[in-house]
């Protein structure tokens, strides 16, 4: 067993990255166990709840805005809305001022699906958080300004 191994947390208890990490694959496990019957995946999920909050502001959603609503690669988005427009719950229009762009709009069957979904995902994370109790609005707080320090 090596010994000259150094780390700079004395246990991994003490170590938030660490610590997120595990957090982050419980999560998942859980949001995974209520998007399956949904066929959706959590990546497809986060896409279109981005693309949904978008569309009550703007009819003329494009992918470069999925991407920046959800701090995501835009190479990746464009891989998952391909694979939602196959499960039609998007759709992809020319835009109507920039042709190098393309809108993309929830089908009904998108609207449907993406309705049960943050059914399904908000009342997990509603008990998947739970025991924060009235630590939660900190704990949010908190994520927000790793978020917008890191994006």
């Amino acid at each position: 067993m090596p010994r000259d191994i150094e780390f700079h947390f004395k246990r991994p208890n003490d170590s938030p990255g660490y610590l997120l990490g595990q957090l982050t694959m419980l999560w998942q496990r859980k949001q995974k166990k209520v998007l399956d019957p949904l066929d959706l995946t959590q990546t497809q999920f986060v896409l279109l709840a981005a693309l949904g909050w978008l569309s009550k502001k703007s009819n003329a959603v494009t992918q470069v805005d999925i991407a920046n609503q959800s701090n995501a690669d835009r190479m990746m988005v464009s891989k998952v809305l391909r694979t939602l427009e196959g499960k039609r719950f998007i759709i992809r229009k020319e835009h109507e001022t920039d042709t190098r762009a393309k809108t993309i709009r929830l089908t009904t069957k998108g609207e449907v699906v993406l309705q049960k979904a943050l059914i399904e995902v908000e009342n997990a994370d509603l008990d998947f958080f739970a025991t924060l109790e009235t630590k939660l609005s900190s704990f949010n707080k908190n994520m927000v300004q790793l978020i917008d320090k890191n994006s």
